[in-house]
């Protein structure tokens, strides 16, 4: 049986309504494909506390987390990934790229032009979906 992880990730948004967009390095899983930043909840966790921690250690800036956007589960070869995305805003610091590749900040419907993780792609589609319906 393969292991589920639950992941929280940061749709993190600046003042131009661009979204953060992270690429995962070469020592990494899934190496040089775009995610959402963000990581494993912890046992006895709430996402929302995942993620702030998560965000902390991996871009060195303090976020406050809002509404669940995207809730996905996606069946990778070895494990399971329960992915929550969770929009976000920069309440202290400049996100630095720590462990991933290259940081990013890409217009909501310029997402597709990058490749993103498996799992990530629906959180993706909603949040370009949800931009043309408001144009």
């Amino acid at each position: 049986m393969k292991k589920t992880i639950e992941v929280a990730a940061a749709c993190i948004e600046n003042d131009n309504h661009e979204i953060l967009c992270a690429l995962r390095s070469h020592h990494m899983s899934l190496p040089n494909k775009w995610e959402f930043p963000g990581g494993k909840v912890k046992k006895g966790e709430s996402a929302h506390v995942a993620l702030q921690r998560e965000i902390s250690e991996e871009l060195d800036c303090k976020i406050a987390t809002h509404e669940i956007i995207c809730e996905h589960t996606h069946e990778y070869d070895t494990f399971i990934i329960h992915l929550h995305v969770i929009r976000a805003t920069i309440i202290e610091g400049t996100p630095k790229a720590n462990e991933h590749a290259k940081l990013l900040w890409l217009a909501k419907e310029h997402l597709d032009s990058i490749v993103w993780a498996p799992a990530d792609i629906p959180a993706v589609e909603k949040i370009m979906e949800a931009k043309r319906s408001s144009s």
